[in-house]
């Protein structure tokens, strides 16, 4: 009903890892719980998973979020209950021990080493089944690692978070289930007495009377939540949107980080695809955390919008899509971004800058990465680069220039952070180093925003073990 007016002790805004892993925590310690989120809550089967349907139903804008700059970089948010777990590849990586590191010298974080998080980290990979795959591995993971291999480089198989089923062996393909929020802490976060919330979007924090008063819309009709305290899990850009519009600006949203990613799409000889889309889970290690190479999805969907910098190479698409698998090579780019709103629109204006260092950076991977491919056997690469002609062999890389130019390279990342940085630093941080907002009463960040910098691997690992280290702080100190 227009009006409604909602009470909690904690309101959990965003559904995704930061913000799931919150709820659960905290409802699990006999917390009322109030769990908001902007996306609907759709069935696990409601779409195919990878599908041009599920990147309608599932991703905020169907995918179409740019990061302006030179060059624009555009960039994907989950926008359902479980929010980014739901769309991704489920690859899991704790965080390296000298990105915490760099977190604890330059921006002052307590209580961060490896041991820290340890408990965290163990609770979560039992909760998603984190493992290896025990069965037969993607043909396309097969060819990336065979090409590391041929080259002396290090690479590793990620973990997952699937469950598998079914007769295994390395022969055959396991039956996988991936082990995104909406079938893990969502339902434990119910059972622990929670309430979820979905289809209503929050506009506005305001502080009154010693408890927070947040302004949701739903279609039309508003929505009232006064809770206690408020913990902010929307992501790396609509968590720092939110807080400025509701005045909140310290550190807020001047310093969003991302994987900014390059893309190459190889065929080769023998069919390594299939209708059915594997998660191959192999990355080069060898550049690490500076660069990493891993394999993408490559459903026909995918390999559409991949190939779309060779339009006349539709209908050989079409033909050969068997054969054809997407790589990519992502660096660790810099906290140059920013988060801003815009008058009359809902989406915030997002800004991020790449150097000269950045654009050879890029360049680099992309040319390790062809090297790999080459090494692999692809006969043919086609690069994100527009009006580039395909390389046919390793000395065509000398045609690939020492920095990427801004106006052909498409870039991509699934990648965003550090857009409210965790820490004592106030020159520096906009949260402490459990996610409190400096400056405000009983209101935290738990969600992407708070890490530091890039961490150069899959960073979902990192905010789950954050997440519910913070949660679990917030529980034994509260009143």
């Amino acid at each position: 009903m227009a009006g409604e007016n909602i009470r909690c002790q904690v309101l959990v805004i965003g559904s995704g890892p930061g913000g799931s892993i919150t709820a659960s925590a905290l409802a699990a310690r006999g917390m009322d719980v109030l769990l908001l989120e902007e996306g609907q809550n759709l069935r696990n089967d409601s779409c195919a998973p990878f599908s041009s349907e599920e990147i309608a139903q599932k991703y905020r804008s169907g995918g179409l979020n740019p990061a302006l700059g030179n060059p624009n970089i555009p960039f994907v948010e989950g926008c359902c209950v479980g929010g980014g777990s739901e769309i991704n590849s489920g690859l899991y990586h704790r965080t390296p021990a000298e990105v915490l590191a760099n977190w604890r010298e330059r921006y002052q974080v307590r209580d961060l080493q490896e041991k820290d998080l340890e408990p965290q980290f163990e609770f979560c990979e039992k909760v998603l089944h984190v493992q290896l795959n025990p069965g037969r591995v993607p043909a396309a993971a097969d060819k990336l690692k065979a090409g590391a291999d041929r080259l002396g480089w290090k690479s590793r198989e990620v973990p997952r978070w699937y469950e598998y089923s079914g007769p295994i062996s390395r022969e055959r393909k396991a039956q996988a289930k991936r082990q995104t929020m909406s079938q893990t802490f969502v339902p434990a976060f119910l059972e622990a007495g929670g309430r979820l919330l979905s289809g209503i979007r929050a506009q506005k924090l305001a502080w009154e009377n010693g408890r927070w008063n947040t302004i949701g819309v739903r279609g039309s009709e508003s929505v009232q939540i006064n809770a206690e305290a408020v913990f902010v899990c929307a992501g790396a850009v609509q968590t720092p949107a939110l807080l400025r519009r509701s005045g909140i600006r310290k550190n807020i949203g001047n310093s969003l980080a991302m994987h900014p990613t390059v893309k190459v799409t190889a065929l080769f000889d023998d069919e390594i695809n299939t209708l059915e889309p594997e998660v191959p889970a192999h990355q080069v290690t060898e550049f690490s955390p500076r660069i990493c190479m891993g394999c993408s999805i490559s459903s026909s969907a995918y390999l559409a919008l991949a190939m779309t910098d060779y339009p006349e190479l539709q209908q050989a698409l079409r033909a050969h899509w068997k054969q054809m698998a997407i790589y990519y090579a992502m660096i660790q780019g810099p906290a140059t971004g920013m988060v801003r709103n815009v008058p009359f629109s809902t989406a915030p204006l997002v800004r991020y800058s790449l150097n000269p260092e950045n654009m050879r950076s890029l360049s680099e991977a992309l040319r390790n990465l062809c090297r790999a491919m080459f090494a692999a056997g692809a006969t043919t690469l086609y690069p994100s680069l527009s009006g580039f002609a395909p390389l046919r062999n390793e000395g065509d890389l000398d045609r690939l220039p020492v920095a990427l130019s801004a106006a052909n390279t498409n870039l991509m990342t699934i990648h965003l952070f550090s857009s409210c940085p965790m820490g004592e630093d106030l020159n520096l941080c906009a949260v402490d180093s459990f996610g409190k907002v400096h400056g405000a009463e009983k209101l935290y960040v738990n969600d992407a925003s708070i890490l530091c910098t890039a961490p150069g691997v899959n960073p979902q690992g990192t905010i789950m073990g954050i997440a519910r280290r913070n949660a679990m702080h917030f529980a034994d100190h509260a009143s």
